[in-house]
């Protein structure tokens, strides 16, 4: 039997297995209401109701604190002797890296096609909500992190869940913060199995297949994607062995390499077309109002764009707080104003580029995708930049190759530290899951598995619903910690060691 026949066998057999469940869990998970015309999914809106309330709660901190946040990333309040791991820039970026991903290029392709540019909007309204909710999450990530006594870190929901609850409400917490703590370990490590490893590689390995003369190129063949799939396991392999050191350090270099090549990309097309740019602003806008031939209207707009952003930029679901956790600082609350530029890099920043991009090129694909036409998102967006750049097929396979690379390495931290919570810290545990974490990374390149990867989908999604009710629960844990950072930052500012451009007034604590 051939390797090909043997994993189209193995692609059916998954599928025939699991596809009810999928299904099932898909419905559950993804249950949509009809609201104006269309389809409302109430995942979406418990994301976006998360982010509305913690803007309010904290004042909208993600305009207010936004430059403090950047002097936090530039090191400017720094504390010598703090616990942790690695500074605050390596642990935005390892955290950046397991966002932005194929999502920014092709999600947001297919959200300007059903959702019309107006969808581009609400997304950048919803990252901006998405903000303070990645506050709230990574605070507590921090807060209530574990520190091992060879210096390494642990932290995010089951950890912050279990403590917080306990700390709140004493006894009665502590079996409930316990089996959270088991759902979200569990959550995280499926979703990151398959969504963050296995179809990371399949994809990008689609992607280089279609630049390299498809199936009957160079590494088309079975033979080709058993290759492709042992490369990047063992680069992941040999990464994953630095622990989250080693991530931070390839990730500091990647996500800035990355992102800085795609921008680039976007602003060639945008400058080329810059007669353009305000033309395509007053579509977008307009569009946010009055969209045309969009299913519900306004509404529908409103969903689609709402629906990117919270898939893409992740804030509530509790995965980010993971990396978040490592950094060295005495002050949670520190990171979680870093944290908040997350969604601000990965939704207002690039999806909005993307979409902004496709808008101005307005390439035959997008309008052909428009009418109905079924086209994929990666093939709009490279089109979109091949109206300028014939070449950029080749840029795109490149960026998608780093985006799903750091994606793959982040996600990776993330099993291993909720293997670890399950199945303990001891080194035999380690090395079985770091090799079975490559294992999936080979996979990926030759197996689809796609019931496999929709299931992750709502899996990850199910932690967002209890995640954000601790969120919720532990808020007033949170108001403390920004008001004992704001204090620190005053201090820092009238002895003369921090020159702070913010007015870091305290804010009143509601316990």
């Amino acid at each position: 039997m051939s390797l090909d026949s043997m994993t189209e066998s193995v692609d059916k057999a998954v599928s025939g297995l699991f596809e009810p469940i999928a299904t099932w869990l898909g419905e559950v998970v993804f249950y949509s209401v009809p609201v104006g015309g269309t389809d409302l999914p109430l995942i979406v809106a418990w994301l976006v109701v998360a982010g509305l309330v913690f803007s309010a709660w904290f004042g909208l901190i993600q305009i207010r604190k936004f430059r403090l946040a950047v002097d936090v990333v530039r090191g400017k309040y720094d504390e010598r002797g703090s616990a942790g791991e690695v500074n605050h820039f390596q642990a935005l970026t390892a955290a950046v890296s397991g966002t932005v991903g194929l999502g920014n290029i092709a999600g947001v392709a297919v959200a300007v096609s059903i959702g019309g540019p107006g969808a581009t909007f609400w997304m950048i309204l919803c990252g901006l909500l998405g903000m303070a909710t990645k506050f709230v999450e990574v605070t507590l990530g921090v807060k209530y992190r574990e520190v091992h006594a060879d210096g390494t870190v642990s932290g995010g929901p089951m950890h912050y869940l279990p403590k917080g609850l306990v700390d709140r409400f004493g006894k009665n917490g502590k079996t409930l913060g316990k089996v959270l703590a088991v759902l979200a370990s569990f959550m995280i490590l499926f979703f990151g199995l398959f969504g963050g490893n296995l179809f990371q590689v399949n994809q990008s390995y689609a992607q280089l297949v279609s630049v390299a003369g498809g199936e009957d190129g160079a590494i088309g063949s079975s033979s080709g994607a058993l290759f492709f799939g042992i490369l990047i396991a063992a680069l992941v392999g040999i990464v994953l062995l630095g622990g989250i050191r080693s991530i931070a350090n390839v990730t500091s270099r990647l996500v800035p390499a990355m992102a800085g090549i795609y921008i680039a990309a976007c602003l060639v097309v945008i400058l080329v077309n810059v007669t353009a740019v305000p033309d395509a602003v007053v579509t977008i806008v307009e569009g946010a109002f009055n969209p045309e031939g969009v299913a519900g209207g306004v509404l529908g707009a409103l969903i689609i764009g709402f629906k990117r952003a919270a898939f893409s930029n992740e804030a509530g679901l509790g995965s980010a707080p993971i990396a978040h956790s490592a950094v060295k600082t005495k002050h949670p609350a520190s990171e979680g104003l870093v944290a908040l530029l997350e969604p601000f890099i990965d939704t207002v920043v690039i999806c909005t580029m993307t979409a902004l991009t496709i808008v101005i090129a307005n390439p035959a694909s997008w309008a052909e995708a428009r009418e109905g036409e079924s086209i994929g998102g990666v093939t709009i967006t490279s089109d979109a930049f091949a109206t300028v750049l014939p070449w950029f097929p080749y840029v795109l396979t490149i960026a998608v190759m780093l985006f799903a690379i750091s994606t793959v390495l982040t996600w990776g931290y993330y099993c291993l530290k909720a293997w670890t919570y399950l199945f303990g810290r001891s080194k035999a545990s380690e090395i079985t899951f770091k090799v079975l974490y490559t294992l999936f990374a080979v996979a990926g390149a030759l197996l689809t598995l796609q019931t496999l990867i929709d299931m992750a989908d709502a899996v990850l999604f199910m932690l967002a619903v209890i995640n954000i009710i601790g969120l919720y629960l532990l808020a007033p844990v949170v108001k403390r910690e920004l008001n004992s950072f704001l204090e620190y930052v005053r201090s820092r500012k009238a002895g003369g060691s921090g020159d702070a451009d913010e007015d870091p007034e305290p804010v009143k604590t509601t316990v």
